[in-house]
């Protein structure tokens, strides 16, 4: 007879206790100083505000972090090298890596081909001519490093490792934990009102449900990529390229003036301090609409054909996403 099943390490309630825990490890702190506290004189892009924010995710990153070390070394009698195995942060390949950003590049060709080549922005990229100017800035730091780093950290490499622990299947990680990082970004309503007390109550929920929705949507991907690679710094460059282009344009003409990315910002994973390409002296024709729309669709196609072969990996994390 089969033997029974090993006990989870720790329950799925202490899982999702840890996890709404972590959440609020994180937001909490903007609400308890003057210098992170949003109000109508303090913009969330003062550069005070953003140091003191990033000082505030940084110790709460740290201490999520020793509560997770701690669970996966007692709750899971895990070692060192298995304990950072599970955090994704080692060992690394640089290999899988390049495979997840292509994998993204595929999904956001029509952007790319929309910034780059429509609004001629190719040559700026390859000269580099905008990565000091955005990363020497504090509203770059935090939507680029600062952002991206915190926030996978914790929502990948620290709540997934305690999701799997407690045994939950790789489809429940992969569906449930993303949305405590949706809803992390749910406090967004309620500064967006403090800045825009004119915007009608709907109008700002739906703002909100939109912000919520896209950004499930993305730890959807980050969470299958995790577990597929067990590689953190593939969904932090992920995280940090996507944040660069926003959302694709899903209607109207390119190359009419400077495309810029369709949805609201987030606080640490805002598109808005991305420089604007200048627009074109004159507008492009009709058929470059035309090629932006089937590239966009070609993008999403391919990403679905390469979601598996490009993310399969000898690092994936112990959790079987679907049987052979």
């Amino acid at each position: 007879m089969p033997s029974a099943q090993k006990a989870p390490a720790i329950s799925p309630n202490a899982a999702a206790t840890l996890s709404v825990a972590f959440t609020l490890i994180y937001v909490l702190p903007f609400y308890l100083s003057p210098a992170t506290r949003p109000s109508p004189q303090l913009s969330r892009d003062a550069p005070s505000s953003i140091r003191a924010r990033i000082r505030a995710v940084t110790l709460s990153t740290l201490i999520c972090l020793g509560i997770t070390v701690y669970v996966l070394h007692q709750g899971g009698r895990l070692g060192p090298y298995e304990i950072l195995k599970m955090l994704g942060v080692w060992p690394i390949s640089f290999l899988d890596t390049a495979r997840t950003l292509l994998l993204v590049a595929i999904l956001f060709a029509g952007p790319l081909f929309e910034h780059g080549i429509v609004d001629g922005g190719w040559q700026d990229w390859i000269r580099g001519r905008y990565v000091g100017e955005v990363l020497g800035s504090w509203t770059g730091y935090r939507n680029y490093v600062a952002g991206p780093v915190s926030e996978e950290l914790i929502w990948r490499g620290m709540i997934v490792p305690i999701h799997i622990l407690a045994q939950f299947s790789g489809k429940k990680i992969i569906f449930l934990t993303p949305l405590y990082f949706g809803i992390a970004h749910v406090h967004h309503l309620y500064e967006f009102r403090l800045t825009h007390p004119r915007v009608p109550m709907l109008l700002a929920i739906a703002r909100a449900v939109f912000q919520f929705t896209y950004t499930s949507l993305f730890g959807f991907f980050a969470t299958f990529v995790f577990l597929r690679t067990g590689n953190v710094l593939s969904i932090i460059l992920a995280h940090s390229f996507c944040n660069w282009l926003g959302l694709p344009r899903f209607w109207g003409r390119v190359g009419v003036e400077a495309g810029v990315p369709i949805g609201p910002p987030g606080d640490y994973s805002s598109a808005s301090s991305k420089p604007q390409v200048q627009s074109p002296v004159q507008s492009r024709g009709l058929g470059w609409t035309v090629v932006y729309y089937v590239v966009l669709v070609a993008g999403a196609y391919g990403f679905y054909r390469g979601l598996f072969p490009l993310t399969e990996s000898r690092y994936a994390l112990p959790v079987v996403l679907a049987e052979e």
